[in-house]
């Protein structure tokens, strides 16, 4: 059971038109692994549970019921947080290969991020953190084709030429001192 000390965000559904085409993909591209499916009670949708962790029986649920004629996704973004720039190379290259499209990397100073559409449309965000923080929002260009040194050089440069830059255990400090407490 996962241990929180205060309410902690720790999963999300989305509407579907083709759920199993949006499972196939989150599987494939993410290795999430499919806990339970079924028709909701509370929700008259078919319900596919997907999770990457043995400690939470869904991370993500797929829904059924997103009406076909919807022109946009109202989901801003899903995120995943992965070990490494190499894990983010690798889930770009699988991603793209299973149908994702508007592949772009963004340097938010903080983060390292690559976004995509799935196959619905819903925008994906991929990171890896970074020992710095930077006041959000900030996005300059990311190219995964450099090398990691010299990302993580760029990344540093960038960050200490802004004016609101800490490192980031300074930052969490001071958010852990502000936080309320449960």
């Amino acid at each position: 059971m996962l241990s929180v000390t205060r309410p902690t965000p720790s999963h999300f559904g989305i509407y579907a038109t083709d759920p199993d085409l949006l499972v196939a993909f989150y599987t494939r591209v993410f290795g999430l692994t499919q806990t339970d499916r079924g028709q909701g009670k509370t929700f008259p949708v078919d319900l596919i549970f997907l999770s990457a962790s043995p400690d939470q029986h869904h991370q993500l649920v797929i829904a059924g019921g997103r009406p076909k004629e919807a022109t946009f996704s109202t989901v801003m973004q899903i995120s995943f947080v992965v070990p490494s720039i190499q894990s983010m190379r690798e889930i770009r290259q699988s991603a793209l290969a299973a149908g994702a499209t508007k592949m772009r990397g963004l340097n938010h100073g903080n983060a390292l991020s690559i976004y995509f559409s799935d196959p619905e449309g819903n925008t994906v965000e991929v990171y890896i953190d970074t020992p710095y923080y930077v006041a959000q929002p900030h996005g300059d260009p990311l190219d995964l084709d450099k090398s990691d040194e010299e990302l993580m050089r760029e990344t540093e440069a960038i960050c200490r030429a802004d004016p609101t830059f800490m490192p980031i255990d300074e930052w969490q400090a001071r958010f852990a001192r502000s936080a309320p407490i449960a």
